[in-house]
């Protein structure tokens, strides 16, 4: 069974919103705390947004500060990347990564995480 899985990457045009969805079949979720990362090609995974176990903390990239909004659902095991105002250089494929931690405040941001999805691809393109 895949541990995550992402969901919601579409066309979009310039200025647009949209949510990415990452199911997650790890459990217990509270263990876990959760990051968005996107990669475009020829370069590295970047860190886009993350959250801590119990949603206390969170953290994003300059870049998105004040655009992007991750969130999670612990009913559900459910992780949310809500983007607005997307523009050209947002489009990437967009993973979904896990960390397990015993620090309730920690938030991931760098992709050492325990566990990845396969992605979804943004594109943002009028």
């Amino acid at each position: 069974q895949v541990p995550l899985v992402e969901s919601g990457g579409r066309l979009v045009q310039p200025g647009d919103s949209l949510r990415l969805s990452c199911a997650a079949s790890l459990s217990p979720f509270s263990d876990i705390a959760m990051a968005w990362f996107r990669q475009v090609p020829g370069k590295g995974r970047e860190f886009v947004a993350g959250v801590s176990r119990y949603n206390s903390h969170t953290a994003y990239a300059d870049s998105v500060k004040g655009l992007f909004t991750i969130s999670r659902d612990y009913n559900d095991r459910m992780t949310y990347l809500q983007m607005t105002n997307l523009q050209p250089e947002d489009e990437a494929l967009y993973y979904c990564a896990a960390k397990k931690t015993q620090n309730t405040r920690s938030v991931p941001t760098t992709d050492d995480d325990d566990y990845w999805g396969r992605g979804t691809q943004v594109t943002v393109s009028s």
